[in-house]
């Protein structure tokens, strides 16, 4: 199965939600007016799109209507598709991998999906021909190095470790010299489920922030934030939360399959301004993807 099926099968949840109440809006509206625009504006907000997002993106058409005097249903949708593709095409979603060792510290709060995430991706980085190294630097949680141990013997990556409750800067520092010893071509940092009032966790992210600039000044650097695509708007005061302690430089949305809440993809871009570089759309190694917007967005419309 390709991936846009996959896809498309994981968002029938969000496609069944979005779809059916902009066709209902059409189905009871008989011409484009400014009435069809207002509820077409609350089904998106009801779609977890977010009032901030929905009302700009309705904005935006109720301009492209005007100028280009559209009054066919067809096209308004269609209208409606490229302006949200244009607010999530802020960035290409490639990772800048060319500096070596190239850097992906992932964050996120506990229960996101981070160390299967970390697993999916270190896979397709290997399945590329990457040799890939992976910091267990969450060593508050309980199994977190036991859990990421699995996922790295399934993706051919190299592990490093400490026992639990060990310094995470300092399984960071060990990681480093192991990407060195084996000319690594990728250095994957676990860290804590961090909530942003827990200042310790944030201040062990510095830390962790602060070895890598100094042992790998010229490398590349990703700061991936994984969020649950579950939590619908929360996952928008996540990104902010997190925005505000780290440089965060892409979002990996996990658990799209089963969820109703999709739409919130496209307010976490308009608002926060960074890119989507991952989605995860089953439990599978192989179930996780480099975003494409249009194909989400013709998998959900």
């Amino acid at each position: 199965m390709g991936f846009f099926e996959k896809l498309k099968n994981g968002l029938g949840k969000t496609k069944d939600s979005i779809n059916e109440k902009i066709n209902n809006v059409f189905s009871v509206f008989r011409k484009v007016d400014e009435e069809l625009l207002e509820e077409l504006e609350e089904v998106l907000i009801m779609s977890d799109i977010g009032m901030e997002t929905s009302v700009k993106v309705i904005s935006k058409l109720r301009d492209r209507i005007k100028k280009e005097k559209i009054e066919d249903e067809n096209k308004v949708k269609q209208a409606l598709k490229e302006i949200m593709k244009e607010i999530l095409d802020v960035e290409e979603p490639i990772l800048n991998l060319e500096n070596k060792p190239a850097v992906i510290l992932f964050v996120g709060v506990n229960g996101a999906g981070k160390t299967t995430s970390i697993g999916k991706i270190a896979n397709n980085l290997v399945k590329g021909g990457k040799k890939v190294v992976v910091a267990a630097a969450d060593t508050f949680r309980a199994a977190a190095t036991e859990q990421l141990e699995v996922w790295c013997e399934r993706s051919n990556s190299i592990i490093v470790k400490r026992p639990e409750g060990a310094d995470p800067a300092s399984v960071v520092f060990d990681a480093i010299q192991k990407s060195r010893e084996i000319n690594a071509d990728v250095l994957i940092c676990d860290t804590a489920g961090r909530l942003h009032n827990k200042k310790y966790l944030m201040d062990e992210l510095s830390k962790i922030n602060k070895v890598i600039d100094r042992e790998l000044p010229e490398s590349s650097k990703e700061v991936l934030l994984v969020i649950d695509a579950e939590t619908g708007q929360n996952a928008i005061m996540q990104v902010k939360a997190f925005k505000e302690t780290t440089d965060i430089t892409g979002i990996v949305l996990t658990k799209l399959d089963g969820t109703a809440k999709g739409g919130v993809v496209i307010g976490i871009v308009d608002e926060n301004k960074i890119p989507i570089k991952f989605v995860g759309v089953g439990e599978k190694i192989d179930d996780m993807e480099v975003f494409n917007s249009k194909d989400f967005l013709d998998a959900i419309l």
